[in-house]
């Protein structure tokens, strides 16, 4: 397990990557709120920080299993909170999410980080931007965390709308590739936009949750910036929303012009079908074995090509005014 420690006193950060032994002796000064991240903790860790915190057990079971639901809790000393943060490939064909699990008292934040999905360092980064926010305790804590995993979130939606305007250029290709390529990309899209949803959807109830009067945490100057956090989630929720309509709209539209296509060929096909049934029928007549007129004569022969010729074509010109060639 790999470990990392902040600590504030009065706003201001004093103290950085002390060992977590220390953690008692500083939360005894009720003046100073610190940052602890436990990164792939193994049982006997959790257990330990349930006893220094006084963690719930099922706060504890949650942080420990995988795929839980981005969701917040409340109990009497502390709250949890489960969240994602999320990162898409170029094409859009692979999504992968990395959980972390929040604990908030006081006078701490704990995260536990379950992968190496999550950049933890932008996160710092942008509590290091921010020392001005820096006073207010737990609440500048987390809205640095959740201001990252937001527009994390946002990033993904981008990159996912960008792959379906390049999606929809080749919806129109008359190439069998072409095709094939558009029926792969938009289940690959479907299935990184259901896979988002779950992720980006529950955190309006989450940071809904957080702003709730009965919550302290977050003090009467950080509602502004809690409250942009929420309009970046509310964003991202209606443009998810969005992307699927639009993925459904491309499948459609390519079944359609599938569809279409098919028609023009059963066109064509029926068409010269057509042409060469009256050359066949032409020449089955005259190859009765009964006289008809010019029987024997060679100009029975020219009759009989030039009907070939002059019905061919015009069945050819008419199917070709109507476009079916």
């Amino acid at each position: 397990m790999v470990t990392r420690t902040r600590l504030y006193h009065d706003g201001t950060l004093v103290l950085e990557d002390f060992p977590v032994g220390d953690v008692p002796a500083h939360l005894a000064d009720p003046a100073s709120v610190l940052w602890l991240d436990l990164h792939r903790p193994g049982a006997a860790e959790l257990t330990m920080l349930g006893q220094e915190f006084g963690i719930h057990e099922l706060a504890l079971e949650d942080a420990a299993q995988r795929g839980q639901r981005p969701k917040l809790d409340r109990y009497r000393t502390h709250e949890f909170l489960s969240a994602y943060a999320v990162t898409v490939s170029p094409d859009g064909a692979q999504l992968t999410y990395s959980e972390i699990a929040v604990f908030l008292t006081s006078q701490a934040m704990i995260t536990v980080r379950k992968d190496d999905g999550l950049d933890i360092e932008d996160v710092v980064a942008r509590w290091d931007e921010s020392p001005d926010l820096a006073g207010h305790g737990v609440g500048f804590l987390l809205h640095g965390l959740l201001d990252h995993l937001v527009d994390g979130h946002f990033a993904a939606v981008q990159q996912l709308d960008d792959s379906i305007e390049e999606l929809e250029g080749l919806l129109f290709a008359a190439g069998r590739r072409e095709i094939e390529a558009v029926q792969r990309r938009v289940f690959a899209l479907r299935k990184s936009l259901i896979r988002l949803r779950r992720v980006v959807l529950p955190m309006r109830e989450v940071v809904n949750g957080l702003m709730r009067p009965g919550l302290h945490l977050i003090t009467d100057p950080l509602v502004p910036y809690y409250q942009d956090v929420y309009d970046h989630v509310l964003r991202a929720t209606e443009w998810t929303e969005s992307l699927r309509d639009l993925v459904a709209s491309v499948m459609e539209t390519n079944l359609s012009v599938q569809a279409n296509s098919m028609n023009l060929i059963m066109k064509k096909v029926t068409s010269w079908a057509a042409i060469i049934a009256v050359p066949t029928a032409i020449t089955g007549y005259y190859g009765q074995n009964l006289p008809y007129p010019g029987f024997g004569h060679e100009s029975g022969f020219i009759t009989s090509a030039a009907v070939i010729v002059l019905l061919s074509a015009l069945l050819y010109l008419t199917f070709k005014r109507k476009d079916w060639l």
